[in-house]
């Protein structure tokens, strides 16, 4: 199992198998989750693109492309 050291500044170098195994480039950041049991996983902080879908949801009425230019002429205006 890899193991690693804790410098005097609190910083560890990840061992190479891991950060391979982790797909982990430099450059690249890790969070640290607590999990139920008290332990923390390590797990990679960047996430796809894609994984932002569905986060926003959907309106309930479309706007229109009338809507959205009287708004910003609106917008325009109000300055």
């Amino acid at each position: 199992m890899p193991t690693a050291t804790i410098t005097s500044k609190g910083q560890i170098t990840i061992p190479m198998k891991v950060r391979s195994d982790m797909g982990l480039a430099a450059g690249d950041r890790v969070e640290f989750v607590r999990m139920e049991d008290g332990h923390y996983a390590v797990v990679p902080a960047s996430h796809s693109i894609k994984a932002l879908k569905g986060i926003v949801p959907r309106p309930v009425r479309p706007v229109s492309l009338e809507d959205m230019q009287a708004a910003i002429a609106a917008g325009a205006t109000s300055r």
